[in-house]
C-alpha cells in the first residue's frame, strides 16, 4: 500500500452536470468524478490520475480496483485495441511474468457483472486475486534491468493518466459466450473506448468580422451509421499527376465492432441500431451522388472489380474495408 507522510488535501465539487472528488497526495493527485448527462458520459466514472514519482529510487506507482467479482484467475485485455485476448494469472510465474499490455481497455467478470477499465494511454494490467485489477501506472528504475533497454528507466515526467471505469450487469437469461480465446466488449463499452480515444475536437470560431465570409457547415452524412460500425476514414485521394491537388475520388474505409449483446443497456441516452454489417453507400450522402464503388485494399494501392452504385455492402465482425468513392 501506498505510505502516506500526511494526510492528503481533499477537494469536493458538487454541480448539476457533474461532481468530483480530488485528493492529493505527495506523489499523484487523484481526480474521480461521476457525469449527470445522459449519453455514454453519464455511464461511467472519470478517472484522472496526476503521476509524479521523480524523487522515488526504484519505485513502480500501481492502482488496484478490489471488487466481489468472482473471476478466478482470468482477465481480459485487448490486443492493439482491436481484439480482446484472454489472460491468465499463472502462480509459478513471477510478478512481472502475469502483467500484459492493455493498449485500451480491460476487464474482469463472472456470470453477473463484468467491471471495464477504459484507459486513453498504454499501461501494464494484470488481476493478482480474483476480483482485482492493476495496473502500472508509472516506474523508475535506477539501473538496468536487463531487459533490452541498456540503461535504467529516469525519464520520469509529471503525466497524467485518463481512466474510465464501467460496471455492466449481465441481462437475465443471458449467458456467458467468452470462450478460451474470445470475447467482446459491449456496445457501451467501445462507446466508452471512443469517449477516450476518439474525442470531439471543439474549433473556437472567431466572430464575424467586415470582410471575412463566415464559415459554412459541412454535413455530408444522411444519418448516423449504425452503432456497431465505425467510419475510420473518409478523405480524398491525391492524384499521381500533382500531389498537390485532390483527386475527384474519396477514400472511405469502415470498421465493423465486434460485441456482446449479453449486457443490460437501458435509459443509455442514445440510439443504437444495428444493420448486421448491411450498409448502402449510395444511401449514406446528402446532396452528393455517388459514380463509383471500388472495394480496395486497405492501403488503397489495389482495387477489385467495381460494384453497382446502388450495391449493398456486408462487413464481417471485426472486418476493416476500404473503398474508393467518387461523390459529385
Amino acid at each position: 500500500p501506498y505510505n502516506l507522510k500526511e494526510l492528503p488535501a481533499v477537494r469536493v465539487v458538487e454541480g448539476p452536470l457533474f461532481s468530483e472528488v480530488v485528493a492529493q497526495y505527495q506523489h499523484f493527485e487523484q481526480t474521480v468524478r461521476i457525469h449527470n448527462v445522459p449519453g455514454v458520459d453519464g455511464l461511467s466514472v472519470d478517472i484522472t490520475i496526476m503521476v509524479d514519482i521523480r524523487d522515488q529510487t526504484n519505485k513502480e506507482l500501481a492502482m488496484r480496483l478490489v471488487t466481489n467479482i468472482q473471476n478466478g484467475d482470468v482477465f481480459y485485455t485487448d490486443l492493439n485495441s482491436f481484439q480482446i485476448q484472454p489472460r491468465r494469472f499463472y502462480q509459478k510465474l513471477p510478478l512481472q511474468g502475469n502483467f500484459y499490455p492493455m493498449s485500451s481497455q480491460a476487464y474482469i467478470q463472472d456470470s453477473h457483472h463484468r467491471l471495464t477499465l477504459h484507459t486513453a494511454q498504454s499501461l501494464g494490467v494484470s488481476s493478482l486475486e480474483s476480483g482485482q485489477l492493476e495496473v502500472i501506472m508509472d516506474r523508475r528504475l535506477m539501473q538496468d534491468d536487463n531487459r533490452g533497454l541498456g540503461q535504467g528507466l529516469k525519464d520520469n515526467k509529471k503525466t497524467a493518466n485518463r481512466f474510465r471505469l464501467l460496471l455492466e450487469r449481465r441481462s437475465m437469461g443471458n449467458v456467458m459466450i467468452d470462450s478460451g480465446t474470445t470475447s467482446f466488449p459491449s456496445m457501451v463499452s467501445h462507446a466508452t473506448s471512443a469517449l477516450l480515444n476518439h474525442e470531439v475536437l471543439a474549433l473556437p470560431v472567431l466572430p464575424k468580422r467586415r470582410g471575412v465570409p463566415p464559415l459554412q457547415t459541412f454535413a455530408p452524412l444522411k444519418s448516423i451509421l449504425p452503432c456497431d460500425i465505425h467510419l475510420l476514414n473518409l478523405r480524398s485521394i491525391q492524384t499521381q499527376k500533382d500531389p498537390l491537388f485532390p483527386s475527384p475520388h474519396t477514400a472511405l474505409i469502415l470498421h465493423r465492432l465486434a460485441m456482446d449483446c449479453g449486457f443490460e443497456g437501458q435509459n443509455l441516452g442514445f440510439n443504437c441500431t444495428t444493420t448486421r454489417g448491411q450498409i448502402i453507400v449510395s444511401n449514406l450522402f446528402k446532396n452528393l451522388d455517388l459514380h463509383l464503388l471500388q472495394p480496395m485494399s486497405l492501403t488503397l494501392m489495389h482495387s477489385s472489380t467495381p460494384l453497382a452504385n446502388d450495391s449493398t455492402i456486408s462487413l464481417d465482425p471485426m472486418e476493416i474495408s476500404a473503398f474508393k468513392l467518387k461523390l459529385r
